[in-house]
């Protein structure tokens, strides 16, 4: 039976999940009309008409996530929750300088840095590295761990933000296993703040899917990067968050050593992928052309954007089994310790 207070949070919780979606639902449209008005939009240069897109959605994102976190902070007082909170803000305004000033290649890798810093005054993390087969205590390597993890997670959200929905789609697939290792090995309260996430990922998707009516921009991708990574470190989970976002994480490896250098995807001057008359996508013939997840997967012929997004997802859906086997693997092994 749960104790009256786990079931007070359980109940603040479902609150602030549903105040969370209800957010993004009801101030987007008008968020979206805002936009538009003011020009904010890029174009959409995957379809034939080549529509304006309003961006960025980062604004509704992060103000639906940090009002249900604070929800449940004041329910259950779990300081961790500031530190992710603040680390999520500083990830947004990274975000939201590049996606008003085109910035230098190393700007939010290097910046990233700093936004990790408030997971390690809060002590969001723990001591010990959870691994398939046991724990590894390595208290002092930790903290540079987490300098490492927060750049990498927003940088590999950000990377894969190449059409329409594919990176909230993306995480909300990635959630799901992480949510589970979270609930088997980790704080209860960890597990309650990323139902807040999830909710607020939900109904931005809503927004973001195919056709996509709002782009997320530098400041949504970063922030929803930074709160990936904030999670499997307070979940003692990176090894699930890792091989359940690896269709992305490659996607950043085979760009980054292809090229060679830490470049924005504009400053390309040979695209991965080409654009053909009827509006498909086919690789790119280029041999100094970036080779990406999306080149890999159009080396079988071209496809229309609808048919790519439902590749990549359906790699997400493979790598979620594989964290899904491995958190089996893990509760194995804990169980006959």
């Amino acid at each position: 039976m749960l104790a009256p207070n786990n079931v007070e949070s359980i109940i603040g919780t479902i609150i602030a999940s549903v105040i969370s979606f209800l957010i993004s639902i009801i101030i987007m449209p008008f968020f979206i009309r805002y936009l538009i008005k003011n020009k904010y939009v890029v174009k959409d240069r995957h379809k034939s008409n080549n529509p304006d897109v309003p961006r960025p959605g980062g604004p509704i994102l992060l103000l639906s996530f940090v009002i249900g976190e604070l929800i449940i902070f004041s329910l259950t007082g779990f300081h961790e929750i500031i530190g992710i909170i603040i680390t999520t803000i500083i990830a947004f305004l990274i975000g939201i300088i590049d996606d008003f000033k085109t910035m230098p290649g190393w700007f939010k890798p290097a910046t990233l840095i700093i936004a990790a810093i408030p997971l390690i005054l809060f002590h969001v993390h723990e001591n010990h590295l959870n691994i398939i087969f046991g724990d590894v205590l390595i208290p002092i390597l930790y903290i540079p761990l987490i300098l490492i993890v927060i750049p990498l997670a927003g940088n590999t959200i950000n990377s894969i933000d190449v059409f329409n929905g594919v990176a909230s789609g993306i995480l909300i697939i990635s959630m799901l296993p992480l949510m589970v290792s979270t609930l088997l090995f980790a704080k209860f309260e960890v597990f309650l703040i990323e139902i807040p996430f999830l909710a607020s990922l939900l109904a931005f998707y809503r927004f973001h899917k195919y056709p996509s009516k709002i782009f997320p921009g530098d400041s949504g991708t970063l922030l929803m990067g930074a709160i990936y990574g904030s999670f499997a470190i307070a979940s003692q989970s990176e090894v699930i968050a890792i091989i359940t976002l690896l269709p992305a994480i490659m996607n950043s490896f085979l760009f980054l050593s292809s090229v060679r250098r830490i470049v924005e995807h504009r400053q390309l001057k040979a695209r991965p992928v080409t654009l053909k008359d009827d509006y498909t996508l086919e690789a790119s013939n280029d041999t100094t052309a970036p080779i990406t997840l999306v080149r890999l997967i159009l080396l079988d012929g071209s496809l229309s954007e609808n048919q790519i997004i439902h590749k990549i997802f359906r790699l997400g859906i493979f790598s979620s089994c594989l964290s899904f086997f491995t958190i089996f693997l893990q509760y194995l092994v804990l169980h006959i310790k």
